[in-house]
Formats: structure tokens, sequence, C-alpha cells
């Protein structure tokens, strides 16, 4: 009944959220005598700021616009190269550029949508042929397309790495750098010439084991039964997926906030502060940040299962255990993929060594085609969005695969 509920509160605040909304509109209008006084910013601030609390957040879009190749600009238009039940393979074109790298981006499929990652595609445009993985919301998709697993996450990689076609790259951001790891071995073994030129990996848990944080402490202390108990529920009616057992992307989010609380309190807090006192500018990067952290999506029940069992709980790919179809990845079939693991000092979400462990699993690999680079100074996000990643990741992965092109 969690479901039921979450989404009957959903409902019921919607009309808190449409009363909230025009009450922070009234109190910061132009027009109103109040609106640049202490008092009325202080309203404006606490109706905004409850409006926020009781707003249902949507999937943002990539809205890019254009960007700038060589001195010139290039419009991008956003197109559907491949529709699948459970995810849609974007492209970013630039009409009358010339010919880049395709690569195709790997968004994770953890809770949040492939918005999350409009940094890291922005900051490739000017440079490659860009391609995306956008996660379908598992409440969204009919029964009646059938279940969707980790094999089935695997099995669309190696279907859009074809829809790219031969001498094109691969990068995987997080979670889904075990798929993509296991998608390239696949290919080579079956001497498939769209098996990625580069395959780079940001911040994922190719091997858990790795100084274990407390994302991966808590997927260790408690046995499958457990999570299948208590996390996976029923979608209601209403939904073009009722009847789906999904992972809520709403005790995903939950999860996420409740690891690093003090924090999210203190950014509402600031939020409030620089409202009342007309910091614009850091007020606008909250909205932002937030509009699109709390936008998130389900999983299906079984690919949320069999990756908690797979890569937190039995480290499947760092045991060289780990099997697609009943089969076991041969992981030694890698020897014409060059490999980038990108990892972040400070992240605490995956520990420093656990994406590096890729480069232990990969073992025919020559040395020329390896590079592992640690950030300094860089968390979580901060591998894949951010000033950071703009000035010094994004930099060094563009030249790893024109290097390797």
């Amino acid at each position: 009944m969690l479901y039921q509920t979450y989404d009957l509160y959903q409902r019921n605040a919607n009309i808190a959220n449409s009363f909230f909304s025009l009450a922070h509109h009234i109190s910061s209008h132009p027009n109103n005598p109040w609106s640049n006084t202490l008092i009325g910013k202080t309203w404006s601030a606490g109706f905004e700021s409850a409006a926020r609390s009781t707003k249902q957040y949507h999937k943002l879009d990539f809205d890019y616009g254009s960007c700038e190749i060589d001195g010139k600009t290039f419009a991008i238009e956003e197109e559907v190269s491949l529709e699948l039940p459970f995810c849609n393979l974007l492209h970013f074109k630039k009409p009358k550029a010339k010919a880049q790298n395709k690569v195709l981006v790997v968004a994770a499929m953890s809770g949040h949508h492939a918005t999350l990652l409009k940094d890291t595609v922005k900051a490739l445009l000017p440079d490659h042929d860009v391609y995306l993985t956008d996660w379908n919301d598992a409440k969204n998709v009919p029964l009646s397309e059938g279940k969707f697993g980790f094999d089935d996450y695997v099995d669309y990689l190696i279907k859009f790495m074809e829809q790219l076609g031969p001498e094109s790259h691969m990068l995987a951001v997080c979670q889904p750098t075990v798929q993509a790891l296991i998608a390239t071995a696949i290919m080579a073994e079956a001497e498939s010439n769209c098996t990625p030129k580069s395959l780079t990996l940001m911040a994922g848990p190719i091997d858990t084991r790795i100084r274990p944080n407390q994302v991966n402490n808590y997927a260790t202390e408690n046995d499958i039964d457990f999570f299948k108990k208590n996390v996976i529920k029923t979608v209601p009616k209403g939904f073009k997926g009722a009847g789906r057992k999904v992972y809520p992307g709403f005790l995903q989010l939950t999860a996420f906030i409740s690891m690093n609380l003090s924090t999210h309190i203190k950014k509402h807090t600031d939020f409030f502060s620089n409202i009342v006192l007309g910091k614009t500018e850091d007020a606008q990067a909250h909205r932002e940040f937030y509009d699109e952290y709390m936008a998130v999506l389900d999983m299906t029940e079984e690919f949320y299962l069999e990756t908690l069992e797979k890569v937190f709980m039995d480290h499947q790919v760092a045991k060289g255990t780990i099997t697609h179809k009943g089969k076991k990845v041969n992981f030694d079939a890698i020897q014409q993929t060059a490999l980038f693991t990108v990892e972040g000092e400070v992240d605490d979400i995956c520990s420093l060594g656990q994406t590096e462990a890729a480069q232990t699993v990969c073992k025919k690999l020559k040395k020329s085609q390896r590079q592992h680079q640690v950030f300094s100074g860089v968390g979580h996000y901060g591998v894949f969005s951010g000033s950071k990643y703009r000035d010094e990741i994004a930099p060094a992965i563009t030249e790893f695969i024109h290097k390797n092109a």
C-alpha cells in the first residue's frame, strides 16, 4: 500500500502546491509594494520553499540549443535514433558539422533520469557525435512489454552500439559501468565490428569490496529477500505500467537524501536566506540542481534485485564469475578496446579504487591501451558535472577518445 499512499499524497500535495505557488507569485510580484522589503522577501522565500516542498518534479528537457566548433555555431537537433520499450537512444545531431567520433554515453538506471548527465553531454558535444541512453520510467511501461533485467540492460547496450556502427566509442557513468564492461566483452568475443574502440568508465562499482562505503555496507548487511520484501512495490492504477513490480524512484530518492540529510537541510536553509538577501544567482543554482535531483523514475524489480545481487553482494565481475544468459562472460576477450577509468578523490558513492578495478578485470590489454586518472577534490557528482568536470575531466576524456579513434 506504500506506493498507493505516496501517489495519493502527491495528488493532494498538488492542491497545496497551487496555493503556495500563487502566494509566492503575489508576494514576489514587482507591482507588489512589499516585494522589495525584508518582510516581503521573507514571505516570498517562505512561500517558494513551501511550493517546492509540495511540487511534483518531472523529467526536464535537455535544451542544448547549439554548440560552438572551431569558432562556428551549430544547432543541435535532438532525435530518437532507436526506440525500445525501456529506453530510447537519443542522438544530439549537429547538421552541417564535420564528421566526428561517435560516442555512446550510458546513463544510469538508478532512480534519476538521463538528464542528470546534462553537463556530461554538453561538454562532449563540441568534439564528438554524442548519443545517450534515455531510460524510461518503469511505471509507464505496460506489463505487456515483459520484464527487464540485468541481462536485458546489457543487450540494450549491444543494440545501441550496433546502431552507432563500427569505430564508435562508449562512455558509462556510475552504475552502468558494469553493464558497459560486460557488453564490451561479449561483443569482443563475438568479434563484432561494432565493439567499442574505447571504453571510458566513470565512478562505477566494478569492485565494491574495495574501501566499502555506507552504500556498499547497506547492501551486504541485508540479504536479497530483505530488499524484495521492503522496497519492491506494485505500480498502482492510473499509470501505464499498473501492476508492474518496481523499486520506486521516491524510495531511492529518500535513501539518497537520508545519506546526507544535514547537507540537504543546510542547502534549503541557505536557499531561503539567499532569496531574502537577494543572492539571485545562488538561489537559481539551487533551483536548477533540485529540479533535476528531485525528478526520479522507477526501476523494474528484476533489474534492481539482480544488480544488487550480482554487483554489490556477490561481486561477480571482480571475481570473474558473472554470466550473461547463462554463459560466463570472458573479459579476456577485450584486447582491442582501450580502457580509461576515471575516479573522484572524495567520491562517497563509488569509493576510490572501485572503478580502477576494471583495469585488473581486463587482463589482456596492453599498457598502451590503459589509462587511469584520479581527480583531486572531486566527489561523485563532480566526476560528471560541474566546473572540475568541464575544465579537467571532459578534456581528458576527449583526448583519450581522439588518441584511440
